[in-house]
């Protein structure tokens, strides 16, 4: 029997990369999971691999810079299952631009939209329910550029250094509800946003140079003391830890998983 033996998961973002990573993770240990995301084209995956580790899946278009979409994927949530237990807010952006010069409002907006805001809102939206049912963890996926300002994008990792202290605010104002808030910082992955990154690095998108992957690698080898990437499975193991009882004494703290990258 898993940790979350029957326990149902909102895992936002999760159609793809880190956040099916997270759904899968939390699937193996016992939950019922919930794939909410703007873009449901790939979420036929993720419910396949949550449904082969024996577990319902239930796909929900969802923006979580949207009230309304953020209700009413909670709602659809306990329509379907009865109760939500675990929310994790893992859906993010990074922005289209990657010098100082070259950023744009835009990119600090969307941003900030998503990876702060849209944080809040989904917790906003599962927190009533929790405090009904007197229980319920909220993990936030931040990153280990949220622990240190990086150079090249700093809307991204300013607004990862926000959920981190939206994550420590939240904890503080729903520690006596008894509802959990946590965050996982994730270090170096091969992702779509991570392709993304490559291609604007490079200064050339096209998949035969991103695949090369010469800029990624080239972090990993220089920041990582273990010399390795992590990949969504660490990330969703890390999660699936602080969403079970074994973390009930745990909140408002914030987990690094990077391969030693940050050690503060």
């Amino acid at each position: 029997m898993g940790r979350l033996e029957g326990s149902v998961a909102i895992v936002t973002g999760s159609a793809r990369g880190i956040g099916r990573g997270i759904a899968v993770a939390l699937a193996h240990e016992g939950a019922d999971i919930v794939v909410g995301d703007i873009d449901t084209s790939q979420a036929d995956e993720t419910v396949a691999a949550v449904q082969a580790a024996g577990r319902r899946a239930a796909v929900v278009e969802l923006d979580v810079t949207n009230v309304a979409s953020a209700e009413g994927c909670v709602a659809k949530a306990i329509e379907e299952y009865g109760r939500v237990d675990v929310l994790v807010n893992n859906a993010g952006v990074f922005g289209q631009h990657i010098r100082p010069e070259e950023i744009e409002i835009e990119d600090w907006d969307l941003c900030y939209e998503v990876n702060v805001k849209g944080v809040w809102i989904m917790s906003r939206a599962v927190i009533p329910h929790f405090q009904e049912r007197g229980e319920g963890k909220i993990v936030n996926i931040a990153s280990v550029a949220g622990r240190k300002g990086v150079s090249r994008f700093p809307n991204y990792s300013a607004s990862k250094a926000a959920a981190i202290n939206l994550t420590q605010a939240l904890a503080l104002e729903l520690a006596r509800s008894n509802i959990n808030v946590n965050a996982v910082c994730p270090g170096l992955l091969w992702t779509d946003m991570w392709r993304q990154m490559e291609g604007l690095y490079q200064g050339e998108p096209s998949a035969e140079v991103v695949e090369e992957r010469k800029f990624f690698h080239q972090m990993v080898q220089g920041l990582s003391r273990l010399g390795r990437e992590q990949t969504p499975e660490d990330i969703g193991k890390a999660v699936a830890f602080l969403a079970s009882d074994d973390a009930r004494n745990i909140t408002g703290q914030s987990l690094n998983v990077d391969g030693g990258i940050e050690m503060d």
